[in-house]
């Protein structure tokens, strides 16, 4: 077994050194023109809460750590990124359906009061996206007040997200 060891050791440095000529895809757009905020007011209070515990992951600009620059960890990273942005893309967000609109912000509401967002992963490595139970009661009203207007606006049948 001794006599194989050497080679396998250098053929996966070998590999992983390779690996570093990969780059994914960054995302490093700022375009902020169906941004949540451009429909439903965000308060700052919810704002310095969204910015270091979802904008990563759920907006066009994400802040990179320096280990976003060593492989396999980029493309881990780059795969999470556009996993939460199909979920919810907040820059994105008034782009969607009223109902779509709606769900999310149920979601939101859902997530955040079970303590599935932000992701504990996330959270080992960007202390401060950690949610005291404050700021859960912060983002979960402000979902909620988001939904109350659009109760308001809308036909209750236009809100329902119906599944194909």
């Amino acid at each position: 077994m001794k006599k194989y060891a050497r080679p396998l050791l250098y053929g996966l440095l070998a590999l992983l050194v390779l690996a570093q000529f990969y780059r994914p895809e960054r995302n490093l757009s700022n375009i902020q023109t169906n941004h949540v905020s451009t429909k439903y007011p965000v308060p700052d209070e919810v704002e310095t809460i969204l910015k270091p515990a979802c904008y990563d992951c759920h907006s066009n600009l994400t802040a990179y750590p320096w280990y976003a620059e060593i492989q396999p960890v980029a493309s881990w990273l780059a795969g999470h990124v556009n996993e939460g942005k199909r979920k919810l893309n907040l820059s994105e967000f008034t782009n969607r359906k009223i109902a779509v609109q709606n769900h999310k912000f149920e979601e939101i509401i859902e997530m955040v009061k079970e303590g599935e967002m932000p992701l504990k992963s996330y959270t080992w490595t960007h202390g401060d996206a950690k949610l005291s139970q404050q700021q859960q009661q912060v983002l979960v009203a402000w979902a909620q007040a988001n939904m109350d207007s659009l109760a308001a606006q809308y036909p209750a049948d236009s809100l329902v997200l119906r599944r194909k």
